[in-house]
């Protein structure tokens, strides 16, 4: 199979990065021809404002640059990250001229919410769902600016009109139960949503017995939650958690923490980390997809603590992977980390129960087959032979 994957970098790198290199990899693994069509934010430093908005909604140079690759690649199918902001939706209109079948991956809610979190002044906002999204304009809700707010309602508001994402876009991945309800909620075809997680690889087997304190690993930022655990370290009176990372509220951390506020460190770093904490914890307000932190702490035998938000609660289990806490209770956060520091025994059980969750739901074997699948259903459905669909089991059977 060929598959033309495109993905547009934000000019901070995350997780989807990261999943996109680790698909690309998968694939070439199991002899799958892949290219990989990549353009970077980082490009708007160079750019006048009136381009960069021009380009947002229809990229006249992504196009003729992604027309000549399915020209002389011609891939079987188009696999689809991320196309904001340098590539546009203009690539679901190529492929469809050229009949490729396209697949999106939906990394984030940015289809249903400019914000992409569904959150707003530290609270749940779901007003742009089913509508279209002018209210984000006068909040401020994209990086709290009028302009790029603008921007991004602009650019939704006119595919939404076009029915390029209704009808240019042949299946769609969700990461979860939670989050295909919320697109088709929001509008997208049910008939074309399909899941599968992300999935992560992890090689040894983790040990237990000598595990001790909590671990936070990722962007700290305000939707990540990180007042809402700075305020529980409060009420606890101590710091049991050591955290790694870095963004806008690192200069917080690193007062409050002092010498167990780590920075930002390489993935090994991360992974020795996690096989010495005893929990993870991830107390984000915001609406999560599918966090790669949650599957790597499962495959290192680490149970997480959460938020009871999203697909945290589909993918965490309370009492058995982690525990959840009310989102922005700074009080229950704070006793559920006490909790898990005075039961070591059961939270190792948990750990144990996260590592089995991975072997069942998160490795690359399984993840490999649940893509390839989607494919299949894809290039079925664009070449009108019957589609595949997702049973609700994970199973798959011919419609």
């Amino acid at each position: 199979m060929k598959v033309l994957l495109v993905h547009n970098r934000y000019q901070q790198a995350g997780g989807e990065d990261a999943v996109v290199r680790a698909e690309a990899a998968l694939l070439r693994s199991h002899g799958h021809e892949v290219r990989l069509y990549g353009r970077s934010n980082d490009e708007l430093v160079r750019m006048p404002v009136l381009k960069a908005g021009m380009d947002a909604v229809w990229s006249r140079s992504a196009a003729g640059e992604i027309d000549g690759l399915c020209a002389f690649y011609r891939p079987d199918v188009v696999h689809v990250h991320n196309t904001f902001l340098m590539i546009s939706p203009a690539v679901y209109w190529i492929a469809a001229r050229r009949k490729i079948p396209v697949v999106q991956t939906l990394h984030n809610f940015r289809l249903l919410c400019p914000q992409g979190t569904f959150l707003r002044n530290g609270a749940v906002c779901q007003d742009c769902l089913k509508r279209l999204p002018w209210r984000a304009i006068p909040r401020k809700c994209y990086r709290g600016s009028v302009p790029q707010s603008t921007l991004l309602a602009g650019l939704l508001s006119a595919h939404a009109w076009l029915g390029t994402y209704r009808h240019k876009v042949t299946r769609y991945i969700a990461l979860s139960g939670y989050s295909r309800a919320c697109f088709i909620d929001g509008g997208l075809p049910a008939e074309k949503m399909r899941i599968k997680p992300n999935f992560v690889d992890c090689s040894g087997t983790p040990e237990w017995g000598s595990r001790s304190g909590g671990l936070y690993v990722g962007r700290l930022s305000p939707e990540k939650g990180v007042e809402t655990l700075l305020e529980a370290l409060r009420i606890l009176g101590r710091n049991p958690l050591t955290v790694v990372g870095g963004g806008p509220c690192a200069d917080a951390v690193a007062l409050a923490l002092g010498e167990r506020y780590l920075g930002i460190q390489d993935s090994g770093t991360v992974a020795a980390r996690m096989r010495a904490a005893a929990y993870l914890v991830l107390p984000s307000i915001g609406h999560e997809q599918m966090p790669m932190t949650v599957l790597e702490a499962f495959a290192n035998g680490l149970p997480v603590i959460a938020s009871r938000r999203g697909a945290l609660a589909d993918i965490i289990q309370h009492g058995v992977t982690g525990l959840l806490a009310r989102p922005g209770d700074a009080a229950d956060l704070a006793a559920a980390i006490e909790w898990a520091e005075t039961h070591p025994d059961d939270m190792e059980e948990m750990g144990r129960a996260a590592r089995t969750e991975w072997e069942r739901k998160y490795t690359a074997p399984i993840n490999y087959n649940i893509l390839v699948d989607i494919y299949e259903d894809a290039i079925a459905a664009a070449h009108g032979r019957g589609s595949v669909t997702q049973g609700e089991q994970g199973a798959w059977h011919l419609d």
